[in-house]
């Protein structure tokens, strides 16, 4: 069984930042992806960023050049450096891995973005 846990959402100011890190336990032998998605109550779940095996990386554009993904595999460990944020960035941010062909969710983090 495989469970992802998020930490480092809270509160920050505009313009300021966080690092979100997203730990994998359980039977895990490869990644294809991680990832994060965010979801704001009654809105669909939209993605953030993803990261393969291979280390390609996809972003949305609305947060290209101020977000960055990064993973340690000998740690199971993804990572969402968060620069610059905006009150728009507010939500619940949800780590996603996809391991041997299976969907797993986080339970997510909140970040509110507010001055």
């Amino acid at each position: 069984q495989v469970q992802l846990v998020e930490s480092g959402g809270g509160l920050v100011q505009p313009g300021g930042s966080l690092r979100l890190s997203c730990a994998a336990s359980g039977t895990i032998f490869s990644f294809n992806v991680m990832g994060w998605y965010r979801q704001a109550p009654g809105k669909e779940r939209e993605l953030v960023a993803t990261i393969s095996s291979d280390d390609i990386t996809n972003y949305a554009d609305s947060v290209k050049g101020r977000f960055t993904i990064s993973r340690d595999n000998a740690k199971n460990t993804v990572y969402l450096q968060m620069n610059n944020l905006k009150p728009e960035d507010t939500n619940i941010y949800l780590c996603y891995a996809n391991i041997a062909g299976r969907n797993y969710w986080g339970k997510g983090t909140l970040v509110t973005v507010s001055s």
